[in-house]
């Protein structure tokens, strides 16, 4: 991981062809190290990157202290010791940084009134009840005062009036009290400033949500919000502050991009409502990479599987699993003879998995180039792996329009591109982006450094281990890629999210058998990373020693 994280620096610092890659970081934000100018960022944004920075050794509680230094630093250029300062503080990570910013105000001589909305018992975020405790033990530099409900609030006569009710987080209608400690914001004297965004805003979309604070000034982390640009009544002037969050943060995956892509469920939720993906696979001399497929597809969290091969290879398939439903084509291999069939099967299905196992018969070639057809015409996203690359050959024109996925290793991405991908990580990175905006593909190269790329952004990982060299991994990883696909996450997110899954997966394995693991060990761990994508964090910490 340091080697790969100091080429990585090295090519950004430098100027190269990996900086202009990774300026297009996480949903369209734009991240760049070492500079206040970060624009668009999304909340889902910036959860992932406080996320991935936790993963990397930056804990939430830094950053905290660095936002809430920040919003102090922004203050004492503009107001003078002694100058009165009331922080309307809320009970989540937002009132947190207001509560850092509190003491560190407190110590450079301001007059601070901490004004808590709503009860203490309701703080669960750790960093932030953390941070209250240490404003509590202040009574005598900060005046605190507990606003349980609407009825103890009213207006300050401060100099200052710091907005940290609610951050990137907020949805729907603001209910009391903190409806009322807007309101009584922006009828209170003072200059007014927000912490990340003013209370009241949505953040992504810039819509007023019943009313919202009114600031002189929004001290903003990492990036400008998304809803800025329809909020600028409500903003102020915009200052971006860096916090510390690593670079790293926003081009190579990690947990924070897996949450992006972790499917929540209600209780009423029904079969094949979490997807329903065809694999198109197999032959009379392979059945087990389809299966492969269709296995991890199904702990990815995909509710409905079906497996198209050839008559005796969908035969040894379900004897391979009884989770395993297969569409038995007639004949040794796949044909366009199977076509009209396979288009109804295509149109039922939220994704398609193609390639596994297929063999390169002639028939097999043609009929893969019109599946491909097909599934563009439909809109149907679509990965496609193995004999399904092998069958497209040379990739000239654009074949994809964006919701599909392309998984080769060195000597597919030949077969497509015409040339072998460089051993250097900046060129191969270029390459990668290069051979995703010609073919309108997410392309996902395999690798010692997995190369991920739309064309437009580009991201790395760096999870797995030489174990995973096994027949078989690349199956799973195209069955987790897949299963995200038939869930309807993007292609650029669900291929990106797939290569940490799967190699995290493969870590988890490598730890319990050595590199004495096989690809279904792989498949059994999915489940752990996806319910806890930090677990690896021990692991590479490990790695680091």
């Amino acid at each position: 991981m340091q080697r790969l994280t100091c080429l990585a620096l090295d090519a950004l610092r430098g100027g190269r062809n990996v900086y202009q890659l990774h300026k297009h970081v996480t949903s369209e934000a734009t991240l760049l190290p070492n500079t206040l100018n970060a624009l668009a960022l999304s909340s889902a944004d910036v959860m992932a990157l406080d996320r991935n920075s936790e993963y990397l050794g930056v804990s939430t509680l830094q950053l905290m202290e660095n936002a809430g230094r920040s919003v102090t630093d922004e203050i004492a250029a503009r107001f003078g010791r002694g100058s009165a300062v009331t922080v309307y503080a809320g009970t989540g990570k937002n009132g947190g940084d207001g509560a850092v910013a509190a003491r560190h105000l407190a110590s450079r001589g301001f007059k601070v009134t901490y004004r808590l909305v709503g009860d203490e018992l309701s703080i669960a975020d750790s960093t932030s009840l953390q941070n209250w405790k240490a404003v509590k033990r202040m009574c005598s530099s900060i005046k605190i005062e507990k606003c349980r409900d609407s009825t103890t609030l009213s207006e300050s006569h401060s100099d200052v009036v710091v907005d940290a009710l609610l951050g990137t987080g907020v949805r729907g209608k603001l209910r009391q009290p903190m409806l009322r400690a807007v309101e009584v914001i922006n009828r209170s004297g003072g200059f007014k400033v927000a912490i990340d965004v003013p209370s009241g805003i949505d953040a992504d979309t810039g819509e007023v949500l019943g009313e919202a604070v009114r600031a002189n000034l929004t001290v903003t982390f990492h990036g400008a919000k998304r809803g800025f640009s329809k909020a600028k009544d409500y903003c102020g002037e915009i200052k971006v502050v860096d916090i510390g969050i690593p670079p790293e943060a926003s081009f190579l995956v990690g947990p924070g991009d897996v949450d992006l892509v972790t499917v929540r469920r209600s209780p009423d939720a029904h079969k094949g409502e979490f997807g329903r993906l065809l694999v198109i696979g197999g032959s009379e001399m392979f059945t087990g990479a389809p299966a492969l497929v269709a296995l991890a597809a199904y702990r990815t969290g995909a509710d409905l599987v079906f497996v198209a091969a050839p008559e005796n290879t969908a035969q040894a398939i379900s004897t391979i699993s009884p989770d395993l439903i297969t569409i038995k084509l007639p004949g040794k291999n796949l044909s366009t003879e199977h076509l009209l069939f396979l288009r109804e099967q295509i149109v039922k299905a939220s994704a398609i998995a193609l390639g596994p196992g297929l063999g390169l018969s002639k028939k097999t070639v043609l009929a893969v180039k019109r599946i491909v057809e097909f599934t563009r015409k439909e809109k149907k996203p679509i990965l496609l792996d193995a004999d399904g690359l092998n069958a497209m050959g040379l990739m000239k024109l654009r074949v994809f329009d964006g919701a599909a996925v392309v998984t080769p290793h060195a000597g597919e991405f030949q077969a497509i591109s015409g040339k072998l991908p460089s051993k250097d990580l900046t060129t191969r990175s270029t390459e990668v982006t290069a051979l995703a905006s010609k073919c309108g593909a997410v392309v996902l190269l395999k690798g010692h450094t997995d190369v991920i790329s739309d064309g437009v952004r580009t991201k790395l990982n760096n999870t797995g281990n030489p174990g995973m060299t096994v027949g078989g991994t690349g199956d799973v990883l195209s069955g987790i890629v897949a299963g995200l696909l038939a869930q309807r996450v993007d292609a650029f997110s669900a291929a990106a999210a797939g290569s940490f899954v799967n190699g995290a997966a493969g870590d988890l394995a490598e730890e319990q058998y050595g590199y004495h693991l096989t690809a279904t060990d792989l498949i059994e761990h999915i489940p752990k990373v996806l319910n806890d994508p930090m677990c690896h964090k021990a692991i590479m910490e490990k790695r680091l020693r």
